[in-house]
């Protein structure tokens, strides 16, 4: 669809920058050490820090992702929130509090603990870095989605704004900066999410007239407009009429005679029309409609007035919805044509997993599409404690007790965040203002079909979601190379001063590499590529993690195996996988190399199992304490 630029929505949002960008100034007179510009000090008050927890861990695919795949499949979109929010009990009972008596700055501070290994301080931190850069993609691929309806610039330029800013925050006060921002972030979100779903309840549902869902006669089509003959669109399967103002709408011929009216856009000779016209508002010009509407609601209303939330999804889970599927065809002249066809499903079916193409293996009688379900659920519970903007979080509280908190704290509000994306991407599907080309713009124009306010501010609280998790990744990259590539497995004698500003220099090359990565992904969606994200960091982290707390048999050389062995093969796996095949390189996706696309239920337990291989083979380790 096209964005008109809402000057209200510019406004705010460069208010919320700027206030951003004068707290990281005011705040980065005190971060002047090595300690404060990574660790806070270890001074953050155990509320701040469980906020803050929510705002590094709700990111910009928790927001945008979820509540858009909800929108689009239904009850799908929740699976993601259900990982996401199990992982938590990980971190909290297994992690937390082990991480920080161990560690100091960074995960490879805990891991090399007892052993005081280069080479475990080598394979910790390619960890970190290759996970912190495959987070990032997701997270600027966001950016780039919220900054082009809401200012009117490119995808590219999008990702640059929000990687200039992100790097300014991080540069000039480090982890102290980084948390308020995420504090900020966190409880704006919390908040305007549970405004947002109130307000969605008091709504309720409402049939709208003129639905294109419902079949319609193919003589009665004729008559609006001239038919169209072509051959790319043969007349046996499609019905093209010419209207007056020049659009070409295609219908589909169902099996029974009649037609259903569909949007299609093609793109080739660097052009984009839609339904044959320049993708446009004005005269000459033409653009997708918005989508998303209950068709038929239980015992025939019209409307149902305010609901409660068990209502709602009892109202929901009766009602007909329509949806809305999309399929690419090829065209003479390199033309490719995306066609957008309605439909109409129970509330019942959509309140059911396996809608989606990320989830339709629950669904399938296919042992390989099982599997890769349930790599992905296993991925998303085991990838959360092994995040490593989420591990350093530990180190910015003073003691234990203030760890336990805090993760409570955090624990509480992911919770909350995540009950609301139900109603969110379900609000979504009914609010008729979706723009059925792009899945991430669900939860701002839902808050756009109340008020332009409102989607001013939820964009804004977007867009600090994004720089919030962002600057967190990019921190954690940071310390990783400073403090142990350079410091302990290069050996360099830093002044803190020094630390410091290599910490920053850092900080500015991670953000550039990740501005690249967000532009070349663009066309992703982010809920997707955070699930790859957890499958590396689950791969790569959790079995030297876990292994090391709870197995005295483990060594040194057993935990950088287990953590080259997991990163290396979850990588492999997902890049010679279907998906990375058909939305990657573009390639026919029965060429993958590997049958499914999600590798933890493979690599994971493989990572375990080279540890202990590896720690059997090797001497048992010498515990030093200093």
């Amino acid at each position: 669809m096209v964005y008109v630029t809402s000057p209200l929505a510019v406004g705010v949002f460069l208010s919320f920058v700027l206030g951003v960008l004068i707290l990281s100034w005011w705040l980065g007179r005190s971060a002047k050490s090595a300690s404060g510009y990574y660790a806070a000090h270890g001074q953050i008050h155990w509320f701040v820090n469980g906020i803050a927890f929510a705002g590094d861990y709700l990111s910009a695919a928790s927001f945008l992702g979820i509540c858009g795949m909800i929108a689009f499949y239904g009850y799908d979109g929740f699976l993601y929130s259900i990982g996401y929010l199990a992982g938590w009990v990980v971190a909290l009972f297994v992690v937390a509090e082990p991480l920080k008596q161990m560690g100091r700055f960074t995960f490879a501070d805990a891991l090399d603990a007892r052993f005081h290994s280069r080479g475990i301080k080598l394979a910790a931190a390619i960890s970190t870095l290759v996970v912190s850069l495959f987070y990032l993609i997701p997270q600027m691929v966001g950016a780039g989605v919220l900054i082009k309806p809401l200012l009117g610039f490119s995808h590219a330029s999008g990702v640059l704004i929000v990687g200039v800013v992100v790097t300014i925050i991080v540069v000039t006060a480090g982890m102290v900066s980084t948390t308020w921002v995420q504090f900020i972030k966190g409880g704006l979100l919390v908040a305007f999410c549970f405004l947002l779903t109130v307000m969605i309840l008091r709504r309720g549902f409402e049939v709208p007239a003129g639905l294109p869902v419902v079949p319609q006669s193919a003589e009665a089509v004729q008559q609006t407009g001239r038919v169209v003959v072509d051959p790319d669109w043969p007349e046996d399967r499609w019905l093209q009429v010419q209207q007056a103002s020049g659009a070409i709408h295609s219908y589909r011929r169902l099996p029974d005679g009649r037609v259903r009216l569909t949007q299609v856009v093609t793109t080739g000779g660097g052009q984009t029309l839609v339904d044959g016209l320049p993708q446009g508002v004005g005269a000459n010009a033409h653009d997708l409609t918005p989508v998303g509407a209950v068709s038929a609601l239980p015992g025939g209303g019209s409307s149902t007035g305010p609901l409660g939330p068990i209502a709602f999804l009892r109202t929901f889970h009766g009602a007909t919805i329509e949806t809305w599927t999309s399929e690419k065809r090829p065209l003479s002249g390199g033309r490719v044509a995306t066609v957008y066809t309605p439909r109409e499903q129970t509330g019942a079916d959509l309140l059911q997993p396996g809608a989606s193409p990320t989830f339709s293996g629950v669904r399938s009688a296919k042992l390989f599409d099982k599997l890769d379900f349930l790599s992905l659920m296993l991925a998303l519970f085991a990838g959360t404690a092994s995040l490593p903007h989420i591990l350093i979080r530990y180190y910015t509280v003073k003691d234990v007790m203030a760890v336990r908190k805090s993760t409570v704290v955090g624990i509480g509000a992911i919770g909350l965040f995540y009950v609301l994306t139900l109603y969110l991407g379900l609000g979504a599907m009914t609010s008729g203002a979706l723009d059925v080309s792009n899945t991430n713009m669900a939860a701002p124009l839902l808050a756009r079909s109340f008020s332009e306010p409102l989607f001013a501010v939820i964009s804004a609280i977007a867009f600090t979601t994004v720089l919030g998790t962002v600057s967190g990744l990019i921190l954690a990259a940071s310390g990783a190379v400073v403090h142990d590539l350079l410091t302990h497995v290069w050996r360099m004698e830093l002044t803190d001063d020094a630390k410091v500003r290599a910490g920053k220099l850092v900080a500015v090359v991670v953000g550039i590499v990740a501005m690249l990565l967000g532009i070349a992904f663009e066309k992703l969606n982010v809920s997707f590529l955070v699930g790859w994200a957890f499958n590396v960091a689950a791969s790569a982290n959790l079995p030297s993690l876990v292994m090391l707390l709870f197995w005295k048999r483990t060594t040194k050389q057993g935990i950088v195996a287990a953590i080259m062995v997991g990163m290396a093969s979850s990588l492999g796996w997902i890049l010679a996988s279907a998906q990375a095949y058909k939305d990657v390189y573009g390639w026919p996706p029965e060429q993958a190399l590997v049958p499914f696309s999600q590798p933890g239920i493979v690599t994971i337990p493989l990572g375990f199992l080279v540890l202990i291989v590896v720690s059997l083979l090797t001497p048992r380790p010498v515990v030093r304490t200093a």
